[in-house]
């Protein structure tokens, strides 16, 4: 199950900077990811439209892989075996009750009866 944690994590921290990668690629509206590089928006590699679809679409994936693999890594963690105690293997010993003590009176006061 370690490895599983350590795949999680890789995954996580790998999945944050990608995040944070495309979120700052993203330029505001009306801009596009080819006007930032110096080409005009329909000579771009995704087409008119295509880099802010793609972009943002790559930015949810990433997204959902980093809250997946962030719940992942807390369900494991919360997952802890219990180890057996140091008295997990006595008995304790069985007391019989005492028999209930009788009152004892006072011997310089008088006993008073009932």
């Amino acid at each position: 199950m370690e490895w599983f944690k350590t795949l999680l994590i890789v995954l996580q921290v790998i999945s944050a900077l990608a995040v944070i990668l495309l979120v700052l690629l993203q330029q505001g509206k009306g801009a596009d990811m080819g006007a930032a590089f110096g080409s005009g928006s329909s000579g771009s590699l995704f087409g008119a439209s295509g880099s802010a679809n793609f972009l943002s679409h790559t930015t949810a994936i990433c997204a959902a892989i980093f809250f997946i693999c962030t719940l992942g890594i807390t369900w494991i963690g919360n997952k802890k075996e219990v180890s057996p105690g140091v008295l997990s293997g006595t008995v304790a010993p069985v007391v019989a009750p005492a028999a209930p003590i009788a009152p004892v009176q006072d011997p310089t006061k008088p006993a008073v009866p009932k």
